[in-house]
Order: structure tokens, then C-alpha cells, then sequence
């Protein structure tokens, strides 16, 4: 059953959630249903999404859920931990991982502010698992001034996730944007519709390889002159 289904026939806590977010969670999540995991969702809202969670991943996983609301220590059940604190606080959030250890990956689907979206993520993604997750949602918020945010405003995660795209490319940018922690930990960012997911990663040397192109027949890959120097690459 796919999670949209499961959604679909949910009748437990309330889950509240935007349609459109489901064929992401299933393109970046699926991977790790049936697996050994550690979720952390970052809000627990009515509890819903908790046992949501707990049933798509599977058996094997472990849900622990963050808020700031004391009631939301009743959601806990098997597989499901609640802890409560502010996801603003390194300290807190620094008891969570020494209990739990690092997220594979990591929901915040919490308050929604600017100051504390960017806080919690500037703490956590340097300590999800080596290749995990990172998930922000409701980025609509960025854009309004009742969250703090605002079109091109500084300070919220969407102005941050836009700088976090030069980060990316730093090694590629001719000495314009210094590589730093995010560069060599990052795999790849995507955006959605009000969500942005990171999915953490190394990789190896970059090689500019060409194949092709001699008289009889196909030849081995080489690497192109210049290969591996971002000074010497020129767009293809």
C-alpha cells in the first residue's frame, strides 16, 4: 500500500498534511521502508502523523517526535517516543541525539518560524547519518510576515536554502564561494512546492569523462583534458 493510501484510510489521530507532499515523501523516503531506521519529526501536531509514520516505514523503524507542547507526551506508543522541548535549543536538541543517536532522517514540520527552522537545521544536518535525510516543509511561511518571513527576506530557511545552492557548487565556482561542511556533506538539494529536501552524501573525485567518437567503434572512457579543474571545465 502506498502512503497516499495509507493517509487515505487513516482513522486514528488527526494527521494533517498537503496533498501534494506525498509523492515526495514516497521519492525520498521509500527507500527506507522495512528498514532499520530513527525518524525524527520535528512537531507532532495532533499525533496523527506519528502513527502514519509508524506504519509506513515499518517494523523495524523508530518514530521519535519533538514539540513544545507538553499533551504531545500521550502520542507515545511502540516504536513511537515523544520528547518535549524547543527545537531551537541545541541543548535539547543535543539530549535527543545522545538518547536516540543520529536521524537517518529528519521532518520539521514544526512551528514553522523562521528563527527556529533555521536554528534547529543549522544543529541537526551536520548529525543525520552520513547518507540520511533532511526535510523542511511548509516553506509557504517563509513568505509571510506573521512567521517572520517576507519575499527575499533575510533569515528565513528560504533565503538560506538559496545560499546553500552556491555551497553546493562551491568547488565548482572558480574561488567565488569557499567550500565548506555543507559542500562536502551534501549529495543533493531538492525544492518543491513549499518543501525543500536534502539528501546528505559524499562523493568521490569529480571526473569530466567523454567516450566516443573514434573511427570503428566505441573506446574506453577517458578523462577529457583538463578533467577535475574547475578553472580548465567550460559548459558543456
Amino acid at each position: 500500500m502506498s502512503l497516499w493510501a495509507d493517509f487515505l484510510r487513516h482513522d486514528d489521530r488527526l494527521v494533517q498534511k498537503w496533498a501534494h507532499y506525498f509523492p515526495v515523501y514516497e521519492r525520498h523516503f521509500g527507500r527506507y521502508v522495512n528498514r532499520p531506521l530513527l525518524f525524527l519529526e520535528i512537531g507532532c501536531g495532533k499525533g496523527g502523523s506519528l502513527q502514519m509514520w509508524k506504519r509506513y516505514f515499518g517494523p523495524h523503524a523508530r518514530i521519535v517526535g519533538i514539540d513544545i507542547l507538553p499533551e504531545c507526551a500521550a502520542f507515545e506508543e511502540q516504536q513511537i517516543a515523544v520528547r518535549i522541548g524547543d527545537q531551537a535549543d541545541p541543548a535539547f536538541l543535543g539530549r535527543v541525539l545522545e538518547e536516540f543517536g543520529a536521524p537517518d532522517i529528519v521532518l520539521d514540520d514544526g512551528g514553522h518560524l523562521a528563527v527556529p527552522t533555521v536554528a534547529s537545521f543549522r544543529y541537526l544536518y551536520p548529525r543525520v547519518d552520513r547518507a540520511g535525510i533532511y526535510a523542511v516543509e511548509d516553506l509557504h511561511t517563509a513568505y509571510w510576515p506573521e512567521y517572520g518571513g517576507g519575499l527575499r527576506r533575510e533569515g528565513t530557511f528560504i533565503e538560506l536554502a538559496k545560499t546553500l545552492v552556491d555551497e553546493l557548487n562551491a568547488d565548482l565556482s572558480r574561488g567565488a564561494v569557499a567550500p565548506t561542511g555543507f559542500t562536502r556533506s551534501t549529495l543533493s538539494m531538492h525544492f518543491y512546492d513549499s518543501q525543500v529536501i536534502f539528501e546528505r552524501g559524499q562523493t568521490l573525485a569529480r571526473r569530466d569523462l567523454r567516450i566516443g567518437g573514434r573511427p570503428g567503434g566505441p573506446t574506453p572512457p577517458a578523462a577529457a583534458p583538463g578533467a577535475g579543474s574547475a578553472a580548465a571545465r567550460s559548459p558543456a
